[in-house]
């Protein structure tokens, strides 16, 4: 039986969610499978978390789906990622539309293949008046290369250096509009943020599970958000009782 997400206090559930999707690849290799069928399951296991997370009222989830670091990867498996990514696109369209998803991309757009770039463009195009979820996509995306690409729109617009501020570089990151993480979650047994939204996350609560991420299930990700209800967020002051 499904958990409940409502927490005990009754706090809301967090705006904002990153998810690092680990351990496709150790999922094949344990099943003597290709790792490229652990992306497909994985594909398969994000549907449904997503899914929940617009259940349980969570209003931005940001999955991470290709990093910069990913093209060190061998040629095949990237390859075959690309193809992944693009079909889902191209494929799921109902799938957003019945859940009323609106599609979102986070990375450096132009350093994809041409047909993926126009996919996520489609995807977003279609999608962009859905008012559910939004579901963030960080392909070809790095934390510090945002935070460089930001910066650069800054020099380029002739910036006064005096009046730099927070504000001033993340609203020249990729969706200026994006809100902060409340609540990270890593699969895969890995505790390390690998470059994922490195700004966004600077008060983010933190959970690592060992769950490789194609079994990781609509049940865990609600024990996981009982445990976020749990935390006390400070933002850096003193608690007072």
């Amino acid at each position: 039986m499904s958990q409940s997400a409502q927490a005990s206090d009754n706090k809301q559930p967090p705006l904002h969610i990153g998810i690092i999707m680990d351990g496709n690849g150790r999922w094949a290799q344990k099943r003597g499978l290709a790792r490229t069928a652990g992306h497909k399951e994985g594909l398969e296991t994000a549907k449904k978390i997503v899914k929940a997370c617009a259940n349980a009222g969570i209003k931005y989830v940001t999955l991470y789906t290709f990093s910069t670091e990913n093209w060190k990867r061998a040629q095949e498996e990237v390859g075959y990622l690309m193809g992944l990514i693009k079909g889902h696109l191209r494929s799921e369209f109902e799938f957003y539309k019945a859940n009323g998803i609106r599609i979102e991309h986070l990375g450096d757009l132009k350093g994809l293949p041409e047909d993926v770039q126009t996919e996520i463009i489609n995807a977003k195009e279609e999608t962009k008046n859905f008012t559910g979820l939004t579901v963030v996509l960080a392909i070809n995306y790095g934390g510090r290369d945002e935070i460089i690409r930001s910066v650069k729109k800054i020099i380029e617009k002739q910036f006064d250096s005096d009046s730099l501020t927070e504000k001033s570089i993340s609203d020249n990151f990729d969706i200026p509009e994006l809100p902060d993480v409340d609540f990270l979650i890593r699969t895969g047994g890995e505790k390390r943020l690998s470059n994922f939204l490195l700004w966004h996350s600077a008060y983010a609560e933190l959970c690592f599970t060992d769950t490789l991420w194609p079994d990781y299930t609509e049940d865990e990700l609600i024990e996981n958000l009982n445990e976020f209800y749990k935390r006390t967020r400070r933002f850096g002051d003193v608690l007072i009782k």
